[in-house]
């Protein structure tokens, strides 16, 4: 029971550390939405693998090689919503564009109206 206890710590110590690791790594700058992705991956995975390897009495194997898979998947998973964000950040600004684009327009036609009432 000791043994088991004392790999779950290391394992849970591992996955605080992974946590510090990625947190520490952006700098003074916010963390993207693919890091982010990555470090909860590698957090969730080295639990997941930490309490399965605890269970066939390998904690520290099961955290790292679970840490492994999180920080793979979390980063692809983190990396599409990234991507889906550019793509609505981008749709975003051309419908801003295109409705400066038609108020210009409209006050255009007023001006023409204008013009065509005084003459």
């Amino acid at each position: 029971m000791l043994g088991r206890r004392n790999g779950l710590l290391a394992a849970l110590a591992f996955s605080l550390a992974a946590l510090f690791f990625v947190s520490g790594c952006s700098g003074s700058q916010p963390l993207s939405t693919r890091e982010k992705g990555a470090g909860i991956g590698t957090v969730l995975g080295a639990g997941t693998g930490a309490i399965i390897g605890a269970a066939v009495g390998h904690p520290l194997a099961g955290a790292a090689i679970g840490g492994a898979m999180g920080l793979g998947g979390g980063a692809l998973v983190g990396n599409q919503m990234q991507n889906q964000e550019t793509q609505q950040n981008q749709t975003q600004a051309q419908i801003q564009q295109q409705q400066q684009e038609i108020e210009r327009q409209r006050q255009e036609i007023e001006q023409m109206k204008q013009q065509q009432e005084t003459e």
